[in-house]
């Protein structure tokens, strides 16, 4: 696979439900970033640059896990805020609740050398790339 790219599963299975699934993503995680999170993939060379937005979350809260090539970054929120007033009265109640996933193919990183860091809401990773093996060349004997 060519660089690095959101990973899709589809595995070539019918599902009766896929598209239905998508139209749902599409509707539901518009501009306002609800069911997602934004991310920049540059290309610095010798590695690549993922740099995910996820503010407001704390460093505890977010997972990397990296499977058969498959890196899923993950988050969850939860949040709770209530204002009462003089008399023990509630006024005012919000709660807020998110779990936040995205998967990417890793196929042509060299996946022990992986850093990351969380600063001021953004995830960033270096992804060094596997280094390119010259090709085998040998001389093949006629019989």
């Amino acid at each position: 696979m060519f660089g690095i790219t959101p990973y899709h599963n589809d595995r070539g299975m019918y599902n009766p439900f896929r598209e239905l699934e998508r139209m749902e993503q599409a509707l539901f995680s518009g501009n306002d970033g609800l069911s997602t999170f934004r991310t920049d993939i540059r290309d610095n060379g010798d590695a690549y640059l993922l740099e995910a937005e996820l503010p407001g979350f704390r460093k505890e809260d977010i997972h990397l896990d990296l499977s058969e090539s498959v890196l899923t970054i993950s988050a969850e929120r939860h949040s709770e805020s209530e204002e009462k007033d003089g008399k023990g009265n509630v006024i005012h109640s919000e709660r807020s609740y998110g779990r936040f996933e995205r998967r990417f193919d890793l196929s042509g990183v060299n996946e022990a050398e992986i850093t990351a860091e969380y600063t001021d809401g953004v995830l960033k990773l270096t992804l060094p790339k596997k280094s390119a093996l010259p090709p085998e060349t040998r001389r093949l004997q006629i019989r």
